[in-house]
């Protein structure tokens, strides 16, 4: 009793009808193209959002949350809600926790701004 199974040819690429599986991206069409990935570090309102889901449960913790109010160029605006509006130490969120996160998983953010 063998175990050992013949090896099984594969086709070749752009061999097959099947768009697919076709490696022909002259004639592609949106349904067949491969989707491109957005960029995670590009700065985008999708990824700044997402950058602060991340801090969003810490903030929440004190009674606060933040708010993308716009982003202009590699500034991106926030504002302060809840009891981080309020705080004494809302600067020092907003630079040492908000921005420099921002920064990390955005190089082109340049600075956070807090508008009110």
């Amino acid at each position: 009793m063998s175990l050992i199974r013949p090896p099984m040819a594969l086709p070749k690429l752009g061999s097959t009808s099947d768009p697919a599986m076709s490696t022909d991206t002259a004639n592609a069409t949106p349904e067949t193209a491969a989707p491109e990935a957005s960029d995670p570090r590009a700065l985008t309102l999708e990824n700044v959002e997402r950058t602060l889901d991340e801090l969003r449960p810490y903030l929440m913790a004190d009674g606060g949350n933040v708010e993308v109010v716009e982003i202009d160029g590699p500034i991106v605006k926030v504002r302060l809600q809840g009891a981080c509006g309020s705080c004494p130490s809302s600067t020092m969120t907003l630079k040492m926790g908000i921005e420099r996160k921002l920064r990390e998983a955005i190089p082109e953010v340049n600075e956070v701004v807090q508008v009110l």
